[in-house]
């Protein structure tokens, strides 16, 4: 968006409808306005600060998110349509090779920095905060949807946050976002003539999980197609009802977990016990001191229990979907390369499977 007057309008609506719903939040109100979530945000730029100022970053931001580690404790936020992820901590060692990103902290990420397009430093007026001011820096891709966020907190650096906008703030501080439209979807199809009997010997064969997606790709295969045809003794498909059911048997037990959620741009990861559950409406969240996660259940679609083969054992997980067939998030017990899976977590995978499978059709 570019026009100022388109600029000044878009504007002039979010306002009113902040006044008529205060607490609306700017991914919803971009969605009733038709606009993304970026493009909603730019109108900002350069506005009355009294309510708050937006600065448009530019420069390296694989050496800005190395930077982040100075600020001290932060709040990481990545999240998509069905799941929020918060987790309070440090980043810490990030390392980049190439276009990707790896932080193993406290705060753990997988970043593609192909999709950090755009980003900015946001100062919201907030009561809530010690300061009066909350504080993020915010990334966003091509076609304007946010991919990570990073909030500061009361025991954040702020002479390295200012330190860090001196250092990457744009002199293009105008309003106004140029987006792109989303790429064609590429959904793996199926090869014409699927040896079904060859992918259950690949998948047998496994050695690491991480080989699982060469092994979709040389057959043409999505996950859930995939998991539709390899049978059941790598893949059950579950009941919806197994997210919850499975988090609250992993806090009964004391389990440790590792929960998995993904942005365009940004994978961040939870390992530890669950405890705090609250359900609200139709969300349900984990509120615990330094993790949260909110999960709307109403757009979890499909659950599939599933299993592959590794050289420290069968390694498994919940895997869940929206409508679409697009991951919202992962679901393992704690496990660290060369141990077997915990007890506890096929403990609470084999109650699922007998409270939830579902059946299913044209597998053995």
């Amino acid at each position: 968006m570019t026009n100022v007057t388109g600029i000044q309008a878009l504007s002039g609506q979010w306002q009113m409808l902040c006044q008529q719903e205060p607490k609306l939040r700017i991914r919803d109100a971009a969605l009733r306005l038709g606009v993304s979530e970026g493009e909603l945000l730019t109108t900002r730029i350069g506005q009355n600060p009294s309510v708050g100022r937006v600065v448009r970053l530019e420069g390296d931001f694989k050496r800005l998110l190395r930077d982040i580690e100075l600020l001290g404790e932060v709040m990481a936020l990545t999240r998509n349509d069905a799941m929020v992820h918060e987790k309070t901590g440090q980043y810490q060692g990030l390392t980049v090779n190439g276009n990707m990103g790896l932080a193993l902290g406290v705060i753990d990420l997988r970043i593609f920095f192909s999709r950090f397009v755009h980003g900015f430093a946001v100062e919201d007026v907030a009561a809530e905060t010690t300061a009066g001011v909350r504080r993020s820096l915010q990334f966003f891709n091509a076609q304007g949807d946010a991919i990570h966020k990073i909030y500061l907190t009361d025991a954040s650096d702020l002479d390295q946050y200012f330190q860090l906008l001196e250092r990457f703030q744009s002199t293009a501080q105008t309003p106004g976002m140029v987006v792109e439209p989303a790429p064609a979807a590429n959904d793996a199809a199926p090869l014409p003539d699927l040896d079904v009997t060859a992918l259950r010997q690949d998948w047998s064969a496994l050695q690491d999980v991480h080989h699982f997606q060469a092994l979709l790709k040389k057959y043409g295969l999505s996950r859930i197609a995939a998991y539709d045809v390899i049978g059941t003794e790598y893949a059950r498909a579950l009941a919806p009802d197994a997210f919850v059911a499975a988090l609250e048997m992993a806090r009964d037990v004391g389990l440790s977990i590792m929960l998995f959620v993904g942005s365009d741009g940004v994978i961040q990861i939870h390992t530890g016990p669950v405890i705090n559950l609250v359900r609200t409406g139709e969300w349900f969240n984990i509120l615990d001191d330094t993790f949260s996660l909110h999960a709307r259940l109403t757009l979890i679609d499909q659950i599939w229990l599933v299993r592959k083969p590794t050289v420290d054992g069968i390694v498994s997980s919940l895997e869940l979907y929206d409508q679409e067939g697009n991951q919202l998030a992962l679901m393992f017990g704690e496990r660290k390369n060369g141990q077997q899976e915990l007890a506890g977590w096929r403990f609470v995978l084999d109650e699922l499977q007998q409270q939830y499978v579902l059946e299913q059709e044209g597998v053995a």
